[in-house]
């Protein structure tokens, strides 16, 4: 029988209207989005399902909200099908998605870490000039070599082969791009974000985040997590407390988790969440790989019956 690797994607897969469906026809989706407003004491849902473009991109709206839907993806899964998960990985914010996931936190405590997690990085976002811009078309190490040519810029996401984002000082981005397009970049695109995210202009929120994790019980996890900051799979509660706070200052290495996961065995996915970023990825990654999505209630149901029917074929 196939085992399933759960992936949870990050900030940017946010669309408006998300999460509306699960709420609608899953009772276990709508129970998660019933404890966000309430641990978070705002009107969460009503951000997911009726706020604004603008208001969803704000990182302190984000946040919450794509963790919020892809737990409630999850729970509607878990709600109405039964099946093998081998392990968790998620796409920065993502990783607490895939902490719950394994078991490593429960439902209160993933909303209060993502929420403080987000006003942290905000925080910094507002003190520090920064900006992250997408890089198609060149390796990871010629990305690297060009970005240890440059002051105060470094590799945010490492997303697949051939895109590669960079982050750290706005004004050194700007006038650095032409680099990449002369080393033979199809496209350098700046992103639509309010700083440098897992950068080292993060690294106050990270020394921040530390003192706040304490406060928190990690539990070991039955089934691996694998990590951003290192591609590695864990599944003991406290590595899982040191390594969240280094992973909102470091490169979020996702092209190596997706291929340590395939390395394992697995090569079936489920992506939980607004979107079809991580699918897209994948895609790039390694064409072997299958990727299942889960947004909505079509989704959820084109998925378990796809599921269903290769478990059919499997035992005949």
């Amino acid at each position: 029988m196939n085992k399933f690797a759960l992936i949870f994607p990050g900030q940017g897969a946010q669309k408006q209207g998300m999460g509306k469906e699960l709420y609608e026809n899953s009772p276990a989706a709508r129970n998660v989005f019933e404890t966000a407003d309430k641990v978070l004491g705002r009107a969460i849902s009503e951000i997911c399902f009726s706020g604004s473009e603008e208001e969803l991109t704000k990182t302190i709206n984000s946040q919450p909200c794509i963790l919020t839907v892809s737990l409630a993806a999850y729970e509607a899964l878990k709600e109405k099908c039964n099946i093998d998960i081998a392990c968790s990985a998620g796409h920065s914010l993502g990783e607490y998605a895939a902490l719950y996931a394994a078991g490593a936190i429960d439902l209160k405590t993933v909303f209060e870490l993502i929420q403080k997690r987000a006003f942290l990085m905000n925080e910094a976002a507002e003190e520090t000039n920064g900006s992250m811009a997408a890089v198609l078309g060149l390796s990871d190490e010629q990305v690297i070599n060009i970005v240890n040519q440059i002051e105060n810029v470094y590799v945010a996401n490492f997303n697949s082969p051939g895109q590669v984002v960079i982050t750290g000082d706005k004004v050194q981005i700007n006038n650095n791009l032409d680099k990449f397009k002369e080393a033979g970049a199809k496209r350098v695109i700046p992103l639509a974000v309010s700083g440098a995210f897992h950068s080292p202009l993060m690294k106050k929120a990270g020394e921040e985040f530390v003192n706040f994790v304490e406060n928190y019980e990690f539990n070991n996890t039955i089934i691996p997590v694998y990590t951003n900051v290192d591609a590695n799979a864990e599944t003991q509660g406290r590595e899982f407390k040191n390594k969240l706070p280094k992973q909102i200052y470091s490169s979020v290495m996702w092209t190596q988790t997706i291929k340590n996961i395939k390395s394992s065995g697995v090569c079936n996915f489920i992506e939980l969440g607004p979107g079809k970023v991580l699918a897209g990825l994948n895609k790039k990654i390694d064409t072997e790989i299958n990727t299942y999505n889960i947004s909505d209630v079509e989704s959820l149901e084109s998925t378990i019956s796809e599921i269903t029917n290769n478990k059919e074929k499997e035992l005949v």
